[in-house]
């Protein structure tokens, strides 16, 4: 099992930025695919990046790419989101997820997720 607990949501104005973070307990977190998708009200979750187990590949949704940034410290058993040029449509529930695949970017690829840090960017 892996436990895993966000943080770093809350209320930013457009243009501005966040950082989440999602730090993992349980089972070598280390071997496993990281990812942050994002759900927005009344929509479906959405694939927003992901990083294999050395962080040595990324993928991007493409809506995303460019603002941004996934990264992992294997260290602290910890993964971010920086979050750069933030807009309204960014707006959602973000989810931390861990896959043992390693390219994953489906919400069935991903054996377990934490609880969601709601991100709100105002106008």
């Amino acid at each position: 099992q892996v436990q895993l607990v966000e943080s770093g949501g809350g209320l930013v104005q457009a243009g501005g930025s966040l950082r989440l973070s999602c730090v993992a307990s349980g089972r070598t977190f280390s071997s496993y695919t990281m990812g942050w998708f994002r759900q927005a009200p009344g929509k479906e979750r959405e694939f927003v990046s992901a990083i294999i187990w050395d962080g040595g590949n990324t993928y991007d949704a493409a809506s995303m790419k460019g603002r941004f940034t996934i990264s992992r410290d294997n260290a602290k058993n910890t993964v971010y989101l920086q979050m750069n040029s933030l807009k309204p449509d960014d707006t959602g529930v973000y989810y931390c997820a861990a896959s043992a695949s390693r390219r994953a970017t489906l919400t069935y690829q991903y054996d377990y997720w934490g609880q969601g840090t709601q991100v709100t960017v105002s106008s």
